[in-house]
């Protein structure tokens, strides 16, 4: 069955689920701006219980596909800890951005990092790559990147979530995304129902509330029905409620 849910603001994951009736949350389970390990959350064996589906996303800085160690080598640890975190939670996937290269830098050494992530080490629960609004640097921006992000990484344990309001700003086509990305990926494992503040193009990852975007509504909840998995709101909280409601309705009819 999919369900539907929300990226949760605040520290109650519980009590913000059954405020806009979502069925699953994705929760930080650290600073999203910082790189400290996780510590087990003071609500995990209440958030355990709620029988809500539960993801996991990966702070913003992890960044395998960097050429700087640095940055490169902080990332895989991230990855791995914040795995098994999510994985104490039972959780169904950690969502991790495509990342990207510096500017002059080779993106097939980007896309090998990937590689070499997946080849050294197994995590507790499946890496969800997720794709990003903007940047020619980036590994998982446009379909044709995902494809060369695929043929290193696909023949690992690694799955996809595909953020709509993302595929906007990069000007892809959601009428027909799915199907492409599956000819490329095989699968979509998540949906990031997201509307956008920006028109289609515009590289500007700027997500909105299905009432006041430019993505039209019914074309999200296209994406998510052809997807046939789980999907999350990362919209506003003021209208996230709105928005869950909106895309129940439209898959149940």
């Amino acid at each position: 069955m999919t369900l539907i849910g929300a990226h949760t603001h605040g520290e109650d994951p519980v009590a913000t689920a059954a405020a806009v009736d979502a069925q699953c949350v994705q929760v930080f389970l650290a600073d999203p701006q910082g790189w400290k390990k996780p510590v087990r959350r003071a609500d995990a064996d209440a958030l355990v219980a709620s029988g809500l589906g539960i993801y996991a996303h990966a702070p913003y800085l992890v960044n395998v596909a960097s050429t700087n160690n640095r940055i490169r080598i902080p990332s895989r640890n991230m990855i791995a800890q914040h795995a098994a975190a999510a994985a104490d939670l039972g959780a169904r996937g950690l969502v991790v951005h495509g990342g990207h290269v510096g500017d002059g830098d080779d993106i097939a050494v980007g896309i090998d990092n990937w590689r070499k992530t997946f080849e050294r080490a197994t995590f507790p629960v499946r890496v969800l790559v997720e794709n990003t609004a903007g940047g020619d640097n980036a590994c998982a921006r446009t379909l044709d990147r995902i494809a060369m992000l695929w043929d290193a990484i696909g023949q690992y344990d690694v799955g996809f979530c595909l953020d709509t309001c993302h595929a906007w700003a990069a000007g892809e086509d959601l009428e027909t995304i799915v199907d492409r990305l599956r000819a490329i990926t095989g699968r979509v494992d998540l949906v990031h129902a997201n509307s956008s503040r920006d028109e289609a193009g515009s590289s500007r990852d700027r997500h909105a509330n299905y009432a006041t975007g430019t993505i039209p509504p019914e074309l999200i909840a296209h994406v998510v029905r052809e997807a046939g998995g789980d999907a999350l709101v990362e919209t506003p909280p003021e209208g996230q409620a709105a928005d869950i409601a909106f895309l129940k309705a439209a898959l149940a009819g």
